[in-house]
């Protein structure tokens, strides 16, 4: 998946990367990449960049299950581009069982500001622990907390995390994306990777690079393309040509791979 390129990467440990380029704080913007471009995007870059690397993996499997209002208040107010707003997730780490609780939040500005906490409980649900961090998260953001979150979405994909040694940036390469809701599923195309470039800053030198090859950013998230893509009454023009140059049609879910929340 990765490419050569991203296999010369030095390997960074955890810690390191943290270390280096945490931005928990920070602005996040997205593209959507011909995976043949991969390799030229970061051929030669063994002096400014690392790859994330445990135990000798440097491609993880993710899955993300999003909590939202019966409404969907998190899907509408992204999809109108309300300046404050929030999202929900659960994240399980597959490879080592690690589950989080996220709860990434939008400000005025437009820094996207991303806090967690350990997650002991079903993906699909809230603990009262959980509950209580989602409360304080919202309240001292100034958003009133919702009174119920049911699970809306999945999202399952591979990702490669690269780091600018400098700290000034931090690229997430996500492959083989499905997402599923209400017994049916959409997938990215295999010729396209998206790219998540996060930093504090402006344009990024990968950014630069993107904008060379003739990329631009895209309006386009994983939970609201799939929420659009699979719910006929939700509509999802927000994210119209992203979707329609990355995503393969719908198709019905077999009972038994379906996925917790659908």
């Amino acid at each position: 998946m990765s490419g050569a390129a991203l296999a010369a990467l030095r390997p960074l440990s955890l810690a390191e990367a943290n270390e280096r380029a945490a931005l928990v704080t920070r602005s996040c913007r997205k593209y959507l990449v011909p995976a043949e471009l991969l390799g030229p995007l970061f051929q030669g870059a063994g002096n400014r960049f690392g790859a994330l690397s445990i135990n000798g993996l440097r491609v993880f499997r993710y899955s993300s299950t999003y909590l939202d209002t019966p409404c969907l208040r998190a899907f509408r107010d992204h999809r109108q581009g309300r300046r404050v707003r929030f999202k929900v997730r659960t994240r399980t780490y597959v490879d080592t069982g690690t589950r989080m609780f996220e709860v990434k939040l939008k400000g005025a500005r437009g820094v996207t500001d991303k806090v967690r906490t350990a997650h002991d409980g079903p993906a699909d649900r809230l603990t009262p622990a959980t509950r209580r961090f989602l409360d304080d998260a919202l309240r001292a953001y100034g958003v009133e907390p919702p009174d119920a979150l049911v699970a809306s979405a999945v999202n399952d994909y591979r990702r490669t995390t690269v780091v600018d040694l400098s700290g000034a940036e931090r690229v997430t390469v996500d492959t083989d994306l499905v997402g599923y809701r209400d017994g049916w599923s959409v997938r990215m195309r295999p010729d396209v990777v998206l790219l998540e470039v996060k930093t504090r800053g402006g344009l990024t030198a990968t950014e630069r690079r993107l904008h060379e090859f003739g990329v631009r950013e895209a309006g386009f998230t994983k939970y609201g393309a799939t929420v659009a893509a699979l719910d006929p009454d939700r509509r999802g023009n927000r994210w119209h040509r992203a979707m329609a140059a990355c995503l393969e049609p719908p198709e019905p879910c077999p009972a038994e791979s379906a996925r917790p929340g659908s």
